[in-house]
């Protein structure tokens, strides 16, 4: 799974961030005082007295039933088989379910599933062909039958279920990651929005698959499946394992059957209708197909052509090979994550829906390989409960650090691994929880960046601790010894233990079982030259955080060669000699940035000159100028540092150098031939953003010398280039083309080419252009839409008279009906700009009062508090 959080998103304002709770739950904090005062009471046995037991026992009874274990298991779920078709106008689900189950080991006279919102008709045992019906007691949510028999684990048995789920009933608050619980999403269903297909699909993790059929929905199940489902003949379905046989039926029907012979966990189970186009590939023999909307075909074939080639190298870099019947990926409408793992068939959302040009600038690489890898881990292997839920999401974070260091380089695959240590970095400001919690409020809150970004940094650290070797054989015994079965975090240790032939409960009992990370604070004395001395402190807060033993490397470099060492700190304050032998004046700490810990250390302007000049490292680099350009801008000798990265081999580099000059415009004149330099990177850069933040650039040196180079520019086949190009021309009044450029350039549906056009009318007070803000609202979705209606909302208030009140309207139907919480601020956001006119604060009191999101409501609680203290 994939929880997609735009970069704008962050940007909207500094103060507000997404994760806004305690480091502890509350009871969770009682529980520590109540420890604490259970622990001086047994040292000081004279002070135990009734009362204060009493004060102890409601916090000690909390921690009991707020426990989050395994569900246990009382059946067996061996086998599913489904018979659905669907109704439209309803948006429910017809179904019968045949479930053939055994007790786990205890016998059983009670049959408990999970089956959330159904009408059920019918429930009845199958026996040696004769079905009687059994009586049956059903909440709502779980329904359980009442067995003619005592069975034990000796014993199979059958059971029917006939009936109708409704999974549009009691929606429930989803979290972060999953914005909605219904489990079953009718998208379009009735043909009334002409911008969106018609389509049907399943999200079922954490345990909404049992919105749509009734089950055992709980991750330490295993069963295998097949699923029928009758739909119109003009539509496609895709589900888990091999299409077994397809028949049309006499009234304008098909009935496809799908098969899922080898088990895997009930939430793992999907079903999609739709019109889709079907884009054949294959590895070493194996089906592999990629499904979206006819009009990005094209671009389907270029946003997912790595599939084959990701499936090889992880079959290969694992030690086992992919161990299903095929993979499909599927690109669907308003779906409530980023992307879904379910077994043979991953579904994304619709960001990934790129025509052919949009697909050249494609960056969807690594969402591609987070939800492949899952197949293996996750999938093959899973989580044994919600609490152990970074055993699958750490594993498929990290899966995108090994594809990009496969394929695109180890600095590339670096500066996505410190992107991730920033998200937790992030989230840790506000939370800091332990990566396996047996201790939350919902399965939902698990997914989180401690889970996805935190749990993957530590497994980089532990690669880098052990070495590949060991890493990789360590997994593929994960893997085989664990195949088709559940797993918790012991499983994933003593996998490296027995490799390695290591103790590691340190390791996993400081980064899985503990919260929070280490704070180094460190200084090196170069007094000796051939023997530095270098001081590290551990500063984080010993009383909430882990005293940690953490192993890390030193660097240096002697007549261009690059040298290491391990060291391993494991003392609050610790000196360590480092016996370089040779005369240095630098000493790196973590150059490669392998550590998840906040580092404090008094390095000055000299210290990150030599270390961008001598770095063979590009996160290093990059970290080398970023310091300088940030900290010491004021210092001669920065300017022309970055000109020199305007040339770095690393493309990241490159494009910070560009977005340094843009911060500091009095470095224009002080870097020699930069115009020279960005009119080459604008023309011949092979990083397609590099060749965009030069064009932004060339339009702010000389714009009118640069015109017919952007008008030479619009025809790029990126629509970077293409779109920054666009925004230089149109942005210069000196250029007499502008209107009769803005006016080619509307039919077109990327949001890089219409952004500039709307700023353009905007900026120029182009009125009579309702109609087409209008018409581009419609039929932009996901991240394009959220930055799409800031222009929208501007453009109505400027022009109140071409229909302010249909802007209003448009904006309050986002705000309250987007599947997308940020699309949704930015919504709620655009209705400010008519905050005065009638009925508006209403219609967001309105808002407010309805949205269940939590990051969405504090944004929105921001923008209205001046008027609800007024009130």
């Amino acid at each position: 799974m994939v929880f997609n959080k735009p970069k704008a998103l962050f940007a909207i304002s500094v103060f507000l961030i997404w994760s806004c709770q305690s480091s502890k739950p509350v009871a969770d904090q009682e529980v520590q005082k109540a420890i604490e005062a259970s622990n001086e009471a047994i040292e000081d046995p004279v002070s135990i007295d009734s009362s204060s037991i009493k004060a102890l026992i409601p916090a000690l009874e909390y921690k009991i039933a707020a426990y989050r274990g395994s569900d246990t298991r009382h059946f067996d779920l061996l086998h599913t088989a489904l018979d659905l078709s669907f109704d439209y106008q309803k948006e429910w689900v017809n179904g019968v379910a045949v479930l053939t189950l055994k007790p786990y080991f205890y016998p059983q006279r009670e049959l408990v599933l999970d089956a959330q919102d159904f009408d059920i008709h019918v429930f009845s045992l199958i026996n040696k062909g004769k079905e009687t019906e059994l009586n049956f007691r059903y909440d709502s949510q779980i329904v359980t039958a009442y067995l003619p028999q005592t069975y034990t684990s000796k014993d199979t048995l059958t059971v029917r279920i006939k009936y109708t789920a409704k999974p549009n009933e009691n929606p429930q608050l989803g979290s972060a990651a999953i914005t909605d619980t219904k489990g079953l999403y009718f998208i379009n269903p009735r043909g009334e929005e002409p911008n969106k297909p018609t389509l049907i699909w399943t999200q079922g993790e954490t345990e909404h698959n049992s919105k749509w059929f009734p089950t055992i929905d709980s991750p330490n199940e295993r069963m295998t499946q097949d699923i029928r489902m009758t739909v119109d003949k003009k539509y496609r379905t895709i589900s888990n394992g091999i299409l077994k046989s397809s028949k049309e039926n006499g009234d304008g029907t098909r009935t496809d059957h799908w098969v899922m012979d080898l088990p895997h966990a009930p939430y793992l189970a999907a079903v999609i209708v739709g019109d889709y186009v079907e884009i054949q590939d294959e590895w070493e023999g194996m089906p592999v197909r990629y499904y979206v909307e006819k009009e990005f075909e094209e671009g389907a074939k270029t946003v997912f052509q790595n599939t084959p080639e990701m499936i090889g190298f992880f079959s290969k870099v694992l030690g086992v090979r992919y161990p299903w019947q095929k993979y499909d990926q599927v690109v669907v409408r308003d779906f409530v994550s980023g992307a879904m793992e379910n077994t043979t068939i991953s579904v994304f959302m619709e960001e990934l829906n790129l025509d052919a040009r949009g697909a050249i600038d494609s960056e969807w690489d690594g969402i591609i390989a987070h939800e492949l890898f899952h197949q293996w881990i996750g999938n093959y292997v899973t989580n044994e409960s919600w609490a152990n839920l970074t055993l699958n999401e750490a594993f498929a974070n990290y899966s995108e650090y090994l594809w990009y260091e496969y394929k695109n380089g180890k600095d590339d695959a670096d500066m996505h691994h410190i992107s991730e240590m920033e998200q937790y970095f992030e989230e840790s400001q506000e939370k800091q929880v332990d990566l396996i919690r047996f201790y939350h409020e919902d399965s939902e809150d698990m997914f989180d960046s401690h889970s996805y970004a935190k749990g993957g940094r530590i497994l980089h650290m532990l690669r880098r601790h052990i070495g590949d070797e060991a890493f990789f054989e360590a997994i593929k015994q994960y893997l085989t010894k664990h195949a088709f079965s559940s797993v918790e975090v012991h499983d994933l240790r003593l996998a490296f233990e027995q490799v390695t032939g290591q103790d590691f409960n340190w390791y996993f009992n400081q980064w899985f079982l503990g919260s929070g990370h280490p704070i180094l604070a460190y200084e090196v004395d170069y007094s000796q030259p051939e023997n530095l001395l270098l001081t590290v402190s551990q500063r984080q807060d010993l009383t909430k955080t882990p005293l940690y033993r953490i192993p890390f490397k030193v660097s240096w470099y002697h007549e261009g060669k690059r040298y290491e060492k391990e060291l391993v700190l494991d003392k609050a304050w610790q000196q360590f000699a480092i016996e370089n032998k040779v005369p240095l004046t630098e000493l790196y700490v973590d150059e490669a940035l392998e550590l998840l810990a906040q580092k404090r250390s008094s390095r000055g302007a000299d210290h990150f000159k030599k270390q961008f000049n001598i770095s063979t490292l590009g996160v290093s680099r990059f970290e080398a100028l970023d310091s300088l350009a940030n900290s010491f801008a004021d210092d001669p000798e920065v300017a022309s540092l970055v000109g020199k990265a305007l040339n770095d081999p690393f493309w990241a580099i490159r494009e910070a150098a560009i977005m340094h000059v843009a911060q500091h415009p009095d470095w224009l004149l002080e870097i020699s031939g930069l115009e020279e330099r960005l009119f080459e990177m604008a023309e011949t850069d092979p990083k397609n953003t590099v060749k965009q933040g030069a064009i932004e650039m060339l339009s702010l040196l000389d714009p009118d010398k640069y015109a017919p180079y952007f008008m030479k520019w619009l025809d790029h086949p990126s629509y970077y280039v293409s779109g920054a190009a666009l925004a230089a021309y149109l942005e210069n009044e000196n250029n007499a083309q502008r209107g009769e450029l803005a006016t080619k350039f509307e039919s077109e549906k990327n949001i890089r080419l219409l952004v500039p056009v709307a700023e353009y009318y905007i900026t120029n007070l182009v009125a009579g252009k309702s109609d087409w803000f209008h018409d581009k609202l419609s039929v932009q979705s996901g991240q394009s839409l959220y930055y799409f209606l800031g222009y929208y909302s501007e453009y109505f208030v400027q022009n109140p008279g071409e229909g302010t009140e249909k802007a209003i309207n448009n904006l309050y139907a986002i705000a309250k009906d987007n599947t997308s919480n940020y699309v949704r601020i930015g919504a709620f956001m655009g209705l400010f700009g008519f905050i005065d006119e009638p009925g508006v604060l209403e219609k967001a009191k309105e808002l407010f009062s309805l949205e269940k999101d939590e990051l969405a409501k504090r944004y929105e609680e921001f923008f209205l508090s001046q008027y609800l203290e007024k009130n």
